[in-house]
Order: C-alpha cells, then sequence, then structure tokens
C-alpha cells in the first residue's frame, strides 16, 4: 500500500465523517458492503475527511475518490459546488469518480466492476521503494 498522500482534514471534519459512517444512504450502504472485500485487492475507506471535504469512498493507492450521487446532484447550486469540490481534488492529484446512486440500487455488481476499472487503471506500474529496503536489481549485479 502507498503512502497515503491526501491533504489533511480541517478542523471538524474528523466528527463529521464518524457521524456520516453512522448514517450512510442506502446506495452507499450498498456500495460499502461491496467495496470492503477489496475488490482487485484494492483498499477503500468510506467517508474519509479531506481537507475541507468528507469523501463518500475513497481508494489511496489510486488517488480515487468515489461520490455516490443522487437526484439531487443535479439541481441548483449541487454541480457549481460539486465541480469546485472535483477542482480542489485534481489540484491535489485525486480523481474524482462520480457514480448515479441510480447504478448503485439498479445494478450494483456494474458499479463495483466501473469503480475497480478505473481505480486499477489509476495504480503506479510499481510502489517505489521503501527507505532502507533492497537496492534496485542492476545494483546487485543483475540485469
Amino acid at each position: 500500500m502507498l503512502r497515503d498522500t491526501a491533504p489533511k482534514p480541517r478542523e471538524g471534519r474528523i466528527d463529521r465523517a464518524r457521524r456520516l459512517r453512522r448514517e450512510l444512504s442506502l446506495p452507499e450502504g450498498l456500495l460499502w458492503r461491496e467495496l470492503r472485500k477489496r475488490p482487485g485487492g484494492l483498499k477503500f475507506r468510506r467517508q474519509h475527511p479531506s481537507g475541507p471535504y468528507v469523501l463518500d469512498f475513497y481508494c489511496s493507492d489510486a488517488r480515487l475518490a468515489i461520490e455516490v450521487d443522487g437526484g439531487a446532484h443535479g439541481f441548483g447550486d449541487r454541480p457549481g459546488r460539486d465541480a469546485a469540490r472535483d477542482a480542489w481534488f485534481a489540484v491535489a492529484g485525486i480523481a474524482t469518480l462520480r457514480v448515479p446512486a441510480k447504478l448503485v440500487l439498479s445494478d450494483l455488481p456494474r458499479a463495483v466492476a466501473w469503480i475497480e476499472a478505473e481505480a486499477g487503471a489509476r495504480l503506479p506500474l510499481h510502489h517505489p521503494a521503501l527507505p532502507g529496503g533492497p537496492p534496485p536489481r542492476d545494483k546487485l549485479g543483475e540485469e
């Protein structure tokens, strides 16, 4: 697992995240039941606080935020707020995948497969060497 480099949560976000973990919506609860099984060997966190926001789900290895969007995300000022949030995370190197709640409710396996594919595509080709770990192969005389 790679080191988590997500922005640290701002004051009050950890308590809010804990409260949100107890109050998952139906689509979030169904999706969490599948993501906690670590599809594709990927670890996901639910209601992960980062900066001024709380992400629905977060995969730190892939630097991917997953947001479950219900119908309310298409009305009023929500599209603008969502775009600003996505841009804020993009600056931090975190991509946002917006999964419609309707998809989670109607075809959960497809939603999980989509998330797994998107996260897998963002994984680095290799994990960086740990400090004090073995030297690269060419330094050992191997090619």
